[in-house]
């Protein structure tokens, strides 16, 4: 399955009223569907930056005893990761803290730089040292080379921004101010909020705010910086870009279902992606059911404008790691039975529609088609609430190949075979534009039409840079793993 990059949030008290380390946490905590590899909080009490940061999940890692070694602030960061670059350990966990000539900085970061290898090399020949293999790094060291002869750490972000090409939504913290930003394309989601005390927080997902009882107060704009501190809010407009091109899969599968982006509920979207797909790919059947958790929402939707009766025909344990980070294929493969079990009773004997979110390789599609046959369905008819991949995606998602798509290497009927199905169908590229008519941005298609809305970088300097930085040994094991089709169940 696919896998998206970072979760980010950001809290800004003035006062120190509240603490800001457990609110992190708490926001973390809604925002940990985003990256389940490693997390951090990082708290700022008059200037100095405390951080806490490791492999695992947001509970895992932050026991009491960290919290509280946090201590008391006037503003954190916070961020769960999910690696689309850069290996897994805890040195490329964020936040990432630097010290430097005119004081400490902090930052956190969802996205993909497209022009990371070059803008790395040049670092590097002028003397930088990078101590983790993701872009993060890259973004700080840019923002503290024009802090060198900026006015205000502001200014200092709003010039590196000239030369970053890409996805990024950052929060970043310096000593006395929190900013928060979004690339010129608006690729990832990032809302500001207020708590009912007056604190200022950022986040990827409103879902984030919920947890807090914060208000949602708006979106950020494509391009823009928006500055906290003791003198209020102000908003740097130099870059800003009037059209967003939100990834379309934030609303197929990445997002939270109770969060809502640039005005459209996630839920609402994929009842809309089910809808269209019944009129789409109709066919006979007695039951509609969901792969859960994505999945779901599409099948109510399928079920709803088809007339077929949904039922829950899958039950998820919820206490078995994410299949993805298994190591082996077989490791992966029973992963998926400890974790995902069908309800025998709903399809035993029945014509079985079932709706999943994509399919990226084919291999957890199969393996999730033969445990309904294993039940007793009599027939089985799969339906996919995205088109098929046909294209890599270079700002945040976790298809870096072409070589990886079951798409780029099988016809429908094909793919269909492989995976066990009696009949398939997948969303069309009008269908996912259907289901988002609603929101206040349009979308980056680039994966399903291999149009992007902005640059791309050069495979071969992508493969260079991935093979100076070790991406031969240990990293190529990783990204083997996360390509393999391991779904999140």
């Amino acid at each position: 399955m696919i896998h998206e990059e970072c979760g980010v949030f950001g809290i800004y008290d003035q006062d120190g009223r509240t603490d800001v380390a457990g609110n992190t946490y708490y926001g973390l905590f809604s925002l940990q569907h985003r990256g389940q590899e490693s997390c951090g909080i990082a708290v700022n009490d008059r200037g100095v930056i405390t951080c806490e940061k490791d492999v695992g999940l947001v509970r895992d890692v932050f026991t009491r005893e960290k919290l509280m070694s946090l201590g008391r602030g006037q503003m954190a960061i916070g961020h769960t990761r999910y690696s689309t670059f850069g290996t897994v350990n805890q040195t490329n966990a964020q936040p990432l803290v630097v010290r430097h000539i005119k004081g400490q900085l902090a930052l956190v970061h969802n996205g993909n730089l497209t022009n990371a290898p070059q803008l790395r090399r040049k670092l590097e020949m002028h003397g930088a040292i990078f101590h983790t293999t993701n872009d993060t790094e890259i973004i700080a060291y840019m923002i503290i080379k024009e802090r060198l002869s900026a006015p205000s750490i502001e200014e200092a972000i709003n010039r590196a921004m000239y030369n970053l090409e890409g996805a990024y939504s950052l929060v970043i913290m310096s000593p006395e101010k929190l900013i928060a930003v979004r690339d010129m394309t608006g690729f990832r989601p990032l809302c500001m909020g207020q708590m009912k005390d007056g604190q200022i927080i950022f986040a990827s997902e409103t879902c984030a705010l919920d947890s807090l009882g914060a208000k949602f107060i708006r979106n950020l704009d494509a391009g823009e910086i928006v500055v906290v501190d003791k003198s209020g809010i102000r908003s740097i407009r130099e870059h800003v870009n009037p059209v967003k091109h939100m990834c379309a899969f934030e609303y197929i599968y990445f997002a939270r279902p109770d969060s809502v982006m640039e005005g459209l509920s996630i839920h609402q979207a994929r009842i809309n992606a089910g809808h269209i797909l019944a009129k789409e790919h109709p066919v006979d059947a007695d039951v509609v059911i969901g792969v859960p958790d994505s999945g779901l929402d599409a099948a109510i939707g399928y079920a709803q404008a088809s007339g077929i009766p949904y039922e829950m025909g899958f039950t998820k344990n919820r206490y078995i790691a994410r299949t993805f980070i298994q190591p082996t294929q077989d490791q992966r493969e029973n992963a998926v039975r400890m974790k995902l079990n069908v309800i025998a009773s709903v399809v035993k004997g029945k014509r079985v529609i079932m709706v999943d979110d994509s399919i990226v390789r084919g291999t957890t599609s199969a393996r999730i088609v033969a445990l309904l046959r294993d039940a007793g369905a009599r027939e089985i008819h799969v339906r996919i609430s995205a088109p098929p991949f046909i294209s890599p995606c270079y700002y945040g998602t976790d298809i870096d190949s072409k070589k990886n798509l079951i798409a780029c290497k099988m016809s429908l009927d094909e793919i269909c075979k492989y995976i066990g199905a009696d009949s398939l169908g997948y969303l069309s590229v009008d269908g996912v534009r259907q289901m988002c008519a609603d929101a206040n941005c349009d979308l980056c298609l680039g994966c399903f039409t291999e149009h992007y809305p902005a640059p791309t970088p050069k495979e071969s300097e992508k493969s260079k840079f991935e093979q100076k930085i070790g991406f031969d040994g240990e990293e190529n094991d990783t990204r083997e793993r996360v390509h393999g089709d391991a779904k999140e169940l």
